[in-house]
């Protein structure tokens, strides 16, 4: 994520953003059925939710924990959904701060379209941060280089969360 004047940018999005697309499934609902069209990186999954990683990352490790049931608003949880979502929140900062020592995170729902959520389906984002996050590449040339490719962070989580995951 790179700003200007007062704007944020993440480089490699703007194709995803730009893109004239028309959405007749939600992704999330395809991807948790392994749907082929669309690239699979859920590192978690059981009955009731999954965690995915954000095929456009602000950084490194970036995860999405979603409900496996459609639902858009937060407050359309059950409690028990609730309860799930906050054990797979805390164990996926955990375990990111096992992985990839950060030193901060951002954790949030994006509920609506003019809140920036481009999937309706709710989904809560886990981005870890970093001191010193930008360097002279992100500034000047206004891109962003993530230090870790989507298919190492996916298989280094996905050990992880195999891992720990009984806990879970």
């Amino acid at each position: 994520m790179v700003r200007f004047d007062g704007y944020l940018f993440v480089p490699g999005k703007s194709h995803y953003v730009r893109e004239k697309r028309v959405v007749k499934d939600c992704i999330l609902c395809k991807i948790i059925k392994d749907d082929k069209t669309y690239k699979n990186l859920i590192i978690y999954k059981d009955n009731n939710s999954a965690i995915t990683l954000n095929l456009y990352p602000y950084n490194p490790g970036h995860l999405m924990v979603f409900p496996e049931r459609h639902i858009e608003d937060i407050r359309q949880l059950s409690e028990n959904e609730f309860t799930i979502m906050h054990r797979l929140i805390i164990k996926s900062m955990n375990i990111l701060t096992g992985e990839y020592e950060p030193t901060g995170f951002n954790v949030g729902f994006n509920i609506g379209k003019t809140s920036g959520a481009s999937l309706l389906h709710l989904h809560c984002h886990i981005v870890p941060r970093y001191r010193n996050e930008l360097g002279m590449i992100d500034i000047i040339a206004g891109t962003r280089v993530l230090v870790e490719e989507i298919d190492k962070s996916y298989n280094r989580l996905k050990r992880a969360f195999e891992t720990y995951g009984e806990e879970i």
